[in-house]
């Protein structure tokens, strides 16, 4: 499976860290650049910034229109009726990204994956598969697909990765009801979950920002 094309935002000098992150359906690997832009982690030191693009597929919910996305959307409930083939290909590829990074330098403990909406379930089912142990997972707007497989296919390198999980209250993509169910499923499987709710809809605001920046910058901490 080839690697996938992706936006990257280099450091000047060698990155101590690498955020590899996972944008919505239809949208591509620029639309979380500016997000990027305003996180504060220069007292962590380099960092990188990987943004793929998700590979264009037809999607079932938008009647069979080819887009960029990650899996396909079957139906409204995003946890019922799911494209598991499709996600287990994007597992495949945010493994290889994450290897690449590890193959130019920075050590698997030193990468976050996060992502948003589509991006997010990618993050979560990627991320606690990956054998490799992980700084953290950020997911923003998002749920845990494939819920059911998770307690059995989880990596036990992340079985104590810390997850950063954000949602808007009046989130009418995905429901926020969702979100914390998900959370909710995580903690009880020992997941170190901060979750954090905020007043808007399916997008992403500044204080969540700066919230995510703060946990950023806990989980990226220099070792003393």
């Amino acid at each position: 499976m080839a690697l996938l094309p992706t936006l990257e935002s280099n450091p000047g000098a060698d990155p101590v860290a690498s955020i590899i992150v996972l944008h919505g359906l239809g949208a591509d690997g620029n639309d979380f650049v500016p997000v990027a832009q305003q996180l504060d982690l220069s007292g962590i030191g380099p960092v990188r910034y990987v943004f793929p693009h998700a590979p264009m597929r037809p999607v079932t919910i938008n009647g069979g229109y080819r887009m960029r996305a990650w899996y396909d959307i079957l139906g409204q409930e995003l946890d019922r009726r799911e494209d598991e083939r499709g996600l287990r290909e994007s597992v495949v590829h945010v493994q290889a990204l994450i290897d690449r990074e590890a193959a130019r330098g920075v050590p698997a403990a030193r990468i976050v994956l996060m992502g948003f909406s589509q991006g997010c379930a990618v993050t979560l089912l990627a991320g606690l598969r990956a054998p490799q142990r992980l700084a953290g997972l950020a997911g923003l707007s998002g749920y845990l697909p494939l819920a059911a497989t998770t307690a059995s296919e989880r990596s036990a390198a992340n079985a104590d990765v810390p997850i950063f999980m954000g949602h808007g209250r009046m989130d009418g993509i995905v429901p926020m009801g969702l979100g914390a169910t998900s959370r909710d499923a995580l903690r009880a499987l020992g997941h170190d979950v901060e979750w954090h709710e905020y007043p808007i809809e399916h997008s992403v605001s500044m204080e969540e920002i700066k919230d995510l920046e703060a946990w950023l910058r806990k989980v990226l901490a220099p070792a003393r």
